[in-house]
């Protein structure tokens, strides 16, 4: 009886909240059904696979067929199999990255901005410096300079990704650093660290990850061009900036990069609907408060 009731709870607080909220929009309808299946194929992937995506068992070259629906590449593996798999991939490793930015950009802009003075001055001209380039541009130079793997890819896109999550959270502490219930927790003698995370940090992390979520699509879309440069996932492993990559050697063969990019548009407009979503759902609330 008691873990009904609780939930009953979770579920009237999941519809009251601001995801389910945004997920009731067209947008949000439209970008979850993407998000979600893109999931389901991440996680349940190796029991949906029609056939091994490393395996060679076809003819090259196919055209879609009963057999293949997505047809076959240059060395005869199944390229629904390869979509399938490559989302394996590229979901975990653009959550990964999304995370560790949002994590340490955070961390580190709530300090610079808490703090103040000379650590300030030094994270924010790290961050422009890194705003002086474009960022795929630097995620090459830095991605290149270690090597390619997704190891490294993973290194290269974090040292591009965090400054941003860094200069948006030092603005909003210095506004709320001066907010009485901040000031109040310090006379009660809360350290700075203390005060950061008990005072600071929840009252801009639902903007945080909003704009995290909308990044993730802009993750997986660096994630494919390393990968579509020799930069991220190397073959024979699938992903699908390798695989458009191989289409475009085989001009003819229009299935190989076809298909793994459908794959990549369907995910980046889901997410970046559920992110807008999300976003006019936090602005409408953030307007009603101060109505």
């Amino acid at each position: 009886m008691s873990e009904s009731m609780g939930l009953i709870r979770w579920r009237r607080r999941f519809a009251s909240s601001k995801f389910a909220r945004a997920l009731r929009t067209p947008l949000g309808i439209i970008g979850g059904v993407f998000v979600v299946f893109w999931v389901v194929m991440a996680i349940f992937g190796p029991q949906i696979e029609p056939y091994d995506p490393l395996s060679q068992q076809f003819g090259r070259l196919q055209a879609p067929n009963s057999t293949n629906w997505f047809g076959t590449d240059q060395v005869g593996r199944d390229i629904l199999s390869r979509v399938i798999a490559s989302a394996r991939v590229s979901l975990p490793v653009a959550f990964v990255i999304v995370a560790l930015s949002v994590a340490i950009g955070s961390f580190i802009g709530a300090l610079a901005g808490y703090l103040g003075k000379a650590f300030d001055e030094i994270i924010m001209r790290l961050t422009d410096i890194v705003f002086a380039f474009p960022s795929i541009i630097l995620a090459m130079i830095i991605s290149a300079s270690l090597g390619p793997g997704v190891r490294n890819a993973i290194i290269a896109l974090l040292l591009v990704c965090w400054p941003s999550y860094a200069r948006i959270v030092r603005s909003m502490v210095l506004t709320l650093k001066s907010s009485e219930f901040v000031i109040s927790g310090r006379l009660m003698g809360r350290s700075v660290l203390s005060s950061l995370f008990v005072d600071v940090l929840p009252n801009v992390m639902t903007s945080i990850l909003v704009l995290g979520f909308t990044d993730f699509g802009g993750a997986v879309l660096m994630v494919a061009s390393l990968s579509f440069l020799g930069l991220g996932v190397l073959p024979p492993s699938p992903d699908w900036g390798t695989m458009v990559q191989e289409g475009m050697n085989n001009f003819s063969a229009w299935w190989i990069a076809l298909f793994p990019g459908i794959a990549i548009l369907t995910l980046v407009i889901g997410v970046n609907f559920v992110g807008d979503a999300l976003q006019d759902s936090l602005d409408l609330q953030n307007s009603t408060e101060r109505a």
